[in-house]
């Protein structure tokens, strides 16, 4: 149950990524409004999920999951580049997580 937690804060952490990004500097107040709700839900789902999982591996697995999910919605909705050095990064930072996942003890 603590790896869905975990995975759902990652993806919380996306939307408050992008949403901050919308909020162009906290001047927009909706999106400010969801980016500071995302912000406190994730940390709270990281917190129970850092219950049992290693902080190693919860912090890294959440950090990676945000920082993959605001590269995809970054392409997806903000037209940003997709070239391959930038998809072969990425790339490599999924195969981080798997391996963490792979070795935890947890």
């Amino acid at each position: 149950m603590a790896w869905v937690i975990l995975v759902l804060a990652g993806l919380l952490e996306t939307v408050w990524a992008f949403t901050m990004k919308l909020s162009e500097g906290f001047t927009k107040p909706w999106p400010t409004v969801v980016t500071i709700a995302t912000m406190i839900a994730s940390f709270a789902l990281l917190a129970t999920a850092m219950r049992t999982l290693p902080l190693g591996t919860a912090y890294t697995v959440w950090t990676g999951i945000g920082a993959i999910g605001a590269f995809v919605v970054g392409i997806l909705f903000l037209g940003e580049s997709a070239n391959p050095g930038r998809l072969i990064g990425a790339g490599l930072v999924v195969a981080g997580l798997a391996v963490l996942n792979l070795s935890s003890s947890s």
